[in-house]
């Protein structure tokens, strides 16, 4: 039996949800993003690869069905999956209209043991209307809307050409909450111009938010970004593993436990990365995380007071 886990983690808030393993469906649904397609610029965040972190699968010509089935399978052959997620991961996936939203969604349950879906998206690409449709299937399907934050900084957003605010994100989860939608916030730590404390805030800020759930990802350099071109002149400098295994468990005592960890690391495809190379070692810097822990007697929520304590 697997050792419980000193955090909320994702897996196991799925299972007591539905009684037994629920697997994620990653699905490009050929949307862009305005922050690539000159609405707001056309040069995109500084570490974003040119398929919007996705499979780049629709522009292969796979429809949203085909690549659930395709995902489907894969996912009972190795982990003997029943119920699945679709993830609309690719690039903005609300960057659209509410009528091809609703066909992207339909297309996406029409798929033979789907329980729910993800979305990820941006804090300024959503409004009432798309809030309205999403919250329909929220009624009957576990929905997680996944807004890219990154940092509670608005001089880091600036940095990474992120394109929003900290006041959008806040926008965006006050217009969600209360809707039945499970809101998730997406943290990178390392970013350019950080320090240990500034990121530590991040978790602080979030701690006492509406959010649902947190993912937790690393910067790592992905070949032909902007962040790329900033490495190789000294421009951006990576974490070291030891001290990104550290400052994750330091983040994760600050987040009170109704806040389910969705992920604590990257795992970036190995034919793009540039560095850090230890980046590529998924297992390795999760059982550290793991270790480290176990280690320090560290547990989610261990150092969380609310705002004012």
């Amino acid at each position: 039996m697997e050792k419980k886990k000193r955090y909320s983690d994702y897996n196991t808030y799925l299972r007591q949800l539905f009684g037994q393993r629920v697997q994620k469906i990653s699905i490009d649904a050929g949307l862009s993003c305005p922050n690539r397609d000159g609405s707001l610029s056309r040069k995109g965040c500084i570490y974003c690869n040119s398929k919007g972190s996705g499979s780049g699968m629709f522009s292969r010509g796979f429809s949203i069905k085909e690549q659930i089935e395709k995902g489907r399978i894969a996912m009972i052959k190795k982990y003997k999956a029943e119920k699945f997620l679709a993830y609309f991961q690719s690039y903005t996936n609300t960057y659209t209209t509410c009528d091809h939203m609703k066909q992207m969604f339909d297309e996406a349950f029409s798929c033979e043991g789907m329980v729910g879906m993800a979305i990820g998206t941006r804090p300024d690409c959503i409004d009432d209307q798309k809030i309205d449709l999403i919250a329909s299937y929220a009624r009957k399907y576990l929905v997680w809307l996944e807004y890219g934050l990154q940092s509670a900084h608005d001089a880091t957003l600036k940095i990474i050409n992120r394109g929003h605010s900290v006041k959008d994100f806040f926008k965006a989860v006050d217009l969600t909450s209360g809707r039945g939608i499970n809101i998730c916030a997406h943290v990178i730590l390392g970013l350019p111009g950080e320090d240990r404390n500034m990121m530590l805030q991040t978790a602080k800020i979030l701690a006492d938010s509406q959010i649902n759930g947190v993912k937790i990802h690393l910067l790592y350099v992905i070949k032909g970004t902007i962040l790329d071109r900033m490495w190789e002149t000294g421009g951006y400098f990576p974490m070291e593993q030891e001290a990104y295994v550290n400052l994750v468990c330091d983040f994760l005592e600050l987040l009170p436990e109704r806040i389910i960890i969705q992920r604590i690391t990257g795992d970036p495809h190995s034919d793009e990365l540039r560095t850090p190379m230890w980046a590529g070692q998924y297992r390795e810097t999760f059982n550290m995380i793991q270790a480290t822990l176990e280690n320090r007697d560290a547990f989610q929520g261990k150092r969380y007071k609310k705002r004012g304590e």
